[in-house]
């Protein structure tokens, strides 16, 4: 996708021949593919848990470097360096997260005679503390948020000063990034708790829990600029993205260039995270963070610079046809840069979705399983798409690490036909096993507000209250039913145990569940191979006056390089749909979306009655807080239990009034289903029933 402009440049100080990648998942595949065309040996790092990741499989080399938790592994700057030193690595890419941004681990890399593929330790650690970040970029005249900034600040400092820095305020960590710690609040009463709670999340995720606080920008939208440099001296930038699209600080949709930005207002904002990069001495890649109010477009202010590659690096590439990765590696040799500022041309637009496992409908929790499934979008016939992923069928995605798995980007000549190209790319991604957010990224898309391009940081936390997963669509209905019929069909239908009797062939009938909806999926089979069925189909909604759906299906096997994807023939209108049974579960995925449908079950109410106030982990995750105490009495929506997954925190409320029995501790790693608590409903007294 990327058909690179750079002048090769023969002033290379350093050779750098192998590079040991310190990460994981979708951003270590991403490297190791540059490093193969430019001819270069990959060497990957793998904790217990990644064993059998795709990036281990595609390196030349990988090594073992600890257990699964991150701090024993990927966070071990000891183990990390002395992988690199004995695979004979010339140079580490940290990729981002994990070491990325930590000046110890490039000093240690530098006292090793290692090249990081990254700024100086220096640059890291002033850029890495948002605080003297913008005290360093003040001194370029490059603008800020008004707030409160200087390191040691207490809680009282913090919350003496809001009412002069004006409401709402916006929490920020000193040190990380990701949204994590990041909390807005709108009055000083909430400000004390807001505080405790950034704190130790802050602590949890980067090891410091230093905070300052920002005035929130009115309507704002969140526009970064590319930058590169060099070590002698030269820095250019490749145009600008808009990530306003997030929720809760975490980005979701990214695109390049932004809809907001006239020509001058690109000019000043790209010379401005220039000198913010001047400020510090910054060689590589690395990205300046601006916050925009949607209503004064020309006006901007500097937020943070990311010392390191951005996870939305590829729409800039797509837009300027500049491998990143590659200009990363040439600087970290010493080249001087093959490019001029003239020489970048952003073309067309490109839009990027990132796949995460999480459940949109049950809050965006951290999801976990098995991919038993998975179809990526086609990015080999020139169709504008591309595809970063670490997904392969029979990973387990747990609770260790960020839940993204993958990007999904798409290029046009314009933002809408990139917008079209990424919604037809999701509707091909299809990932069985774990639940994603790849629907809700297509229910975004479909917004009018963001085909409008009228953004802003909190449009999604807007729309997702009027998000709902749509009821299963009949194909997906019948396909389940089909599907489980053919298993047991082979040859001649009519000499199988399907639907056969004397007389009439009998259909086969199936009643699925799907939350609290009831359907009845009947297939009466007309002819069948281990290849193909065909047949009729009949769905009835139990639940609603909806009339029944009939229609002719044909079931029919399709294999492409390993796809297992099979067509669905529908009164002859062909469809690619997925499916897996994953633990008695049928998950299904096709055009219109993705859904998990049960095989019904009579549940008594009785039994439903008894454990009405149980608490479960909705997630694999680690307990970090108890608030309630064994024999409180509590009422419903009390927090109980606050649990850990993959860095945020997530507090789990009593479910009805009662007394809470706890059956946790701090530090316990829990698993999806764990019962952590129970709310017993107090028993009334005769007295007090016959009141």
């Amino acid at each position: 996708m990327m058909t690179q402009t750079t002048r090769p440049n023969t002033t290379a100080t350093r050779p750098i021949r192998s590079v040991l990648i310190a990460n994981r998942g979708e951003i270590a595949c991403r490297v190791i593919d540059t490093l193969r065309r430019m001819g270069i040996r990959s060497i990957a790092v793998y904790s217990d848990a990644d064993a059998d990741a795709r990036h281990v499989r595609e390196a030349d080399v990988a090594v073992r470097i600890g257990p699964a938790a991150a701090t024993q592994s990927y966070l071990d700057i000891d183990a990390v360096v002395r992988a690199a030193t004995e695979t004979g690595a010339d140079a580490v890419h940290p990729g981002y997260g994990f070491l990325s941004e930590n000046q110890k681990f490039a000093a240690a890399l530098a006292d090793a005679g290692i090249v990081f593929v990254g700024p100086p330790a220096e640059a890291i650690a002033t850029m890495g503390d948002k605080i003297t970040a913008r005290a360093a970029v003040t001194e370029r005249d490059v603008p800020v948020v008004p707030g409160l900034s200087r390191p040691g600040l207490a809680d009282e400092d913090l919350i003496a000063a809001a009412p002069d820095i004006g409401f709402p305020v916006l929490i920020k960590p000193s040190a990380g990034g990701g949204g994590k710690g990041m909390h807005r609040v709108e009055a000083a009463a909430d400000l004390p708790a807001a505080l405790q709670r950034a704190r130790r999340e802050a602590g949890s995720a980067f090891g410091d829990d230093a905070l300052f606080l920002e005035h929130f920008v009115d309507t704002p939208r969140h526009i970064e600029v590319q930058i590169l440099a060099d070590a002698h001296g030269n820095v250019i930038h490749l145009g600008e993205r808009e990530c306003s699209l997030q929720r809760r600080h975490q980005k979701v949709i990214e695109e390049a260039p932004s809809a907001l930005l006239d020509e001058a207002t690109r000019a000043r904002i790209g010379q401005a995270a220039c000198d913010a990069a001047r400020s510090v001495g910054y060689t590589g890649a690395g990205t300046v963070e601006f916050i925009v109010s949607a209503h004064r477009p020309d006006e901007f202010f500097f937020m943070e610079m990311n010392t390191r590659l951005q996870v939305e690096h590829p729409v800039t590439e797509l837009v300027t046809g500049i491998d990143l990765v590659e200009q990363q590696i040439r600087v970290a040799r010493g080249e001087v840069l093959g490019l001029a500022q003239d020489d970048i041309v952003l073309t067309g637009h490109a839009i990027e979705a990132r796949v995460y496992a999480e459940d949109p409908a049950n809050g965006f929790l951290p999801t976990g399983g098995t991919i038993t499934h998975l179809v990526h979008p086609d990015s080999t016939s020139g169709n504008g798409v591309r595809v970063d992923s670490a997904m392969a069928e029979g990973l387990v995605v747990g609770s260790d690490y960020d839940p993204m798995l993958a990007k999904v980007i798409a290029h046009g000549h314009d933002r809408d036909e990139a917008l079209e190209r990424l919604d037809q790319a999701l509707s091909h991604t299809r990932v069985l096993g774990v639940t994603t957010n790849v629907d809700f990224c297509r229910f975004v898309l479909a917004q009018q507000a963001v085909r409008d391009a009228d953004l802003d940081t909190a449009l999604l936390d807007r729309l997702v209250v009027d998000y709902a997963v749509a009821q299963p669509v009949p194909e997906a209905l019948a396909l389940v039913g089909v599907a489980r019929i053919g298993p047991r069909v082979r040859g001649d239908v009519w000499q199988a145990a399907v639907g056969w009797r004397i007389g009439e062939v009998e259909p086969v009938v199936t009643r699925l569940t799907w939350g609290p909806h009831h359907f009845t999926v009947s297939i009466l089979v007309e002819s069948a191979t281990e290849e193909m069925l065909t047949g009729h189909a009949t769905v009835i909604y139990e639940d609603t006056d909806r009339e029944p759906w009939k229609a002719s299906v044909t079931y029919r096997r399709t294999q492409r390089a390993g796809d297992q994807t099979r067509r669905l023939i529908v009164n002859g209108v062909s469809q690619s749909w997925s499916k897996a049974e994953v633990d008695g579960s049928w998950w299904v995925a096709g055009p219109h979306g993705t859904w998990v449908l049960d095989i019904a079950r009579p549940l008594l109410e009785e039994a439903a009655d008894e454990h009405a106030g149980d608490i479960l982990s909705p997630m694999p995750g680690t307990v970090v807080a108890v608030p309630a105490t064994a024999g409180d009495t509590v009422t419903a929506g009390s927090a109980i239990v606050v649990v850990e997954a993959m860095k945020m925190e997530h507090t789990l409320t009593a479910p009805i009034d009662g007394v809470v029995a706890i059956a946790t501790r701090v530090g316990e790693k829990v698993a999806a289903g764990q019962a952590l608590a129970q709310v017993a409903a107090e028993q009334q007294t005769e007295s007090e029933k016959e009141d």
